[in-house]
């Protein structure tokens, strides 16, 4: 096996059919679309899959509740699932289903290669089981007696059962962490995998079920299904056509190069699926990077409390481009993060229509004004602002092109509005509304014009992995070619002909939203029951003598080391900052009053201590989940830090 050097292989999840679609699949599908789309952008041959993971116990009870049997269920789920990544603009080469017979042929052969390495024995299964989960659980990994996935009551289950010798490959699994540190991303997971799992021992698994029928039968012993991790994982060989009669994908492919996952599943993916792929000899996935869940105010979205927001909901009334933003904008991926309608509707407003739409308008319109709609020539008499604006550009790609192999779309997007805000900033720097009224300052104003025009188109040009629409839109406002959306244009300074015509008069690709109009929109789609919270308003106020406390009180506060990985300004304030932690052990926000001291991009890096244990508050509609220690000194703040030795998650005594 040798993998072509320009290939790149990625995977979400394949998805369980157990309901419509709401936007944390949508979040992890347009995650992996934008990195699918960035690679191409750079060059890659991409192989992008997705699919839905068809059998198992449960499938077959909903379909049973559903009156139909279980292949039309899934069918029916399917192609929902399918519309729903035409309505998001999902670029996947391949949709896999595990009811397929390439998925089918294949999952058989590979059972039979376990078996025939004595991988598998045959023996009688004892356990407590999870059926929403499909997973089996030991006493003690259970959470007040019930699954710690999901919270729900476990069966007790006996049955005869094939089961996978994990005991065998647990000492090279840890090996193999050891050796590839970025394998588990974020590296919390891995400790979790490590010290949860891994460490206290690992326990053979059963592979196989008799107590349904809706899976792929055991080869030689038709009484037995097998059971889903086998059957779920392999579908990122399978559909590549691994043990087929076709398996040129497969050597063009694999290893793949990030499986993308949410938290929930991070145990199958860095624990089975290596294990299973030693097994059958396989080189392991170069990453797999775990995600954090899309949260609401009142909690984990459900229908019970009215609070799901489906993909369906914000793209039909705002747009596709404006959806896609503000989940890769508003979440750091890794970490869970807050939905709220209220925060849709600012980002749409304040980053899309107010800085993106409110620049590509102003630069048309005064293309027309000024120069009769032509862009012109770059050979102009330079203004004092021109090197500054190019220099943050050429920053901002260095930046880019980093933080976009790290995953962190969160990062791009927040460096990349860096540039449309120097672009405003250069605007009013250079006035051309006063160099328009002197003959003598037309080659400057010629200078600006370009300039804009060529900020704009690098914009465009970065924005092609995030939004399918607003690219193309701004060239054709432009009056650029596909030529001057390439990753390599970015070097040539001369993309842009003289003369180019812009569009007459432009149009506002993001409009903007009246904000209590739509939140309610929003609110009454996801037909919520719960009384939205009010944005809490933080209040400068003189702090009270602080009264004496005992040690034991003193003890009860959970200090902890943690490393600022992302930090940004709070809209309509000048005095809160929200910073992006690692602890180690999770990532977490905190909104700190401390912007006046402190600059985003200084932050980033920086070790601090967070008070760990503070009950989560929301500051002005953005949720903290602590506070970062300072000092104060005649209105002064200074951050309190730690040693560069400590590791995120140490205790501060």
């Amino acid at each position: 096996m040798n993998k072509q050097n320009n290939s790149f292989y990625i995977t979400t999840p394949i998805y369980y059919p157990s309901g419509k679609f709401h936007i944390g699949t949508a979040y992890t599908t347009v995650a992996s679309d934008a990195m699918a789309r960035y690679k191409r952008l750079r060059g890659f041959d991409v192989h992008f899959l997705t699919g839905m993971d068809e059998h198992g116990q449960k499938i077959q009870e909903k379909a049973q509740e559903a009156g139909k049997n279980p292949q039309s269920y899934v069918d029916e789920i399917a192609e929902a699932a399918k519309k729903v990544w035409e309505l998001m603009d999902i670029s996947n080469d391949d949709f896999i289903r595990t009811t397929e017979q390439r998925h089918k042929e294949g999952v058989e052969k590979i059972f039979q290669l376990f078996l025939d390495n004595g991988d598998i024995y045959k023996g009688e299964y004892e356990g407590l089981y999870c059926t929403p989960c499909e997973s089996y659980f030991t006493e003690t990994q259970l959470e007040n007696g019930n699954c710690p996935d999901c919270g729900r009551p476990v069966n007790k289950v006996k049955e005869e059962s094939y089961f996978f010798n994990m005991k065998k490959y647990a000492d090279r699994l840890l090996k193999y962490y050891e050796e590839n540190v970025e394998f588990i991303e974020p590296e919390s997971r891995k400790n979790e995998m490590i010290n949860n799992f891994i460490k206290p021992g690992l326990e053979d698994l059963s592979v196989s079920r008799t107590s349904f029928d809706w899976g792929i039968r055991v080869p030689g012993d038709a009484d037995h299904v097998i059971y889903v991790w086998v059957d779920a994982l392999s579908n990122y060989i399978t559909a590549l056509g691994y043990k087929s009669d076709d398996e040129s994908l497969f050597n063009k492919f694999w290893p793949a190069d990030v499986h993308v996952v949410g938290k929930d599943i991070v145990r199958f993916h860095t624990i089975y699926w290596p294990i299973f792929l030693m097994a059958l000899d396989l080189p392991l996935p170069k990453k797999v990077f775990a995600h954090g869940f899309i949260m609401m105010k009142d909690g984990k979205m459900s229908k019970s409390k009215g609070n799901v927001v489906t993909p369906e909901i914000l793209v039909d009334r705002y747009g596709l481009d404006a959806t896609r933003y503000f989940l890769l904008r508003e979440l750091p991926f890794g970490s869970d993060g807050v939905f709220s309608p209220e925060s849709f509707v600012e980002r749409s407003n304040f980053d899309l229509a107010n800085d993106l739409g409110n620049l590509l308008n102003r630069t048309v319109s005064m293309m027309n004004k000024y120069f009769d709609g032509r862009i012109p020539t770059e050979n102009n008499e330079a203004t004092e602002f021109d090197v500054s604006l190019q220099t943050h550009a050429k920053e901002v790609k260095e930046k880019y092109e980093s933080n976009m192999e790290k995953m962190q779309f969160s990062l791009v997007l927040s460096d990349l509005w860096s540039l449309v805000s120097r672009t405003n900033k250069y605007i009013d720097e250079t006035q051309p509304w006063v160099l328009a009224k002197e003959e003598s300052d037309k080659p400057k104003l010629g200078s600006v014009m370009w300039n804009l025009a060529e900020s704009l188109r690098h914009i465009a040009i970065y924005l092609q992995p995030f939004m399918t629409n607003a690219p193309k839109q701004i060239a054709e406002q432009l009056g650029l070619s596909a030529d001057g959306l390439t990753w390599a244009s970015l070097e040539n300074s001369s993309t842009i002909a003289t003369g180019t015509k812009v569009i007459e008069k432009g149009v506002p690709i993001f409009p903007r939203l009246e904000v209590e109009t739509e939140v309610a929109y929003i609110q009454e789609q996801m037909r919520g029951s719960v009384k939205q919270e009010e944005p809490e308003v933080v209040q400068e106020e003189e702090v009270p003598e602080v009264p004496e406390i005992t040690i034991d009180e003193f003890m009860n506060v959970d200090l902890r080391v943690a490393t600022v990985t992302a930090c940004e300004a709070m809209p309509k304030t000048d005095k809160l900052l929200k910073l992006q932690v690692d602890l180690g052990y999770e990532q977490r926000q905190v909104v700190s009053g401390i912007a006046k001291n402190y600059k985003p991009e200084e932050l980033v890096g920086q070790k601090v201590i967070v008070v760990a244990n503070l009950k989560p508050v929301k500051l002005r509609g953005e949720l903290s989940q602590g506070m970062i220690l300072a000092g104060e000194k005649d209105g002064y703040l200074t951050l309190a830090t730690v040693d560069e030795k400590l590791e995120n998650g140490a205790k501060v005594k």
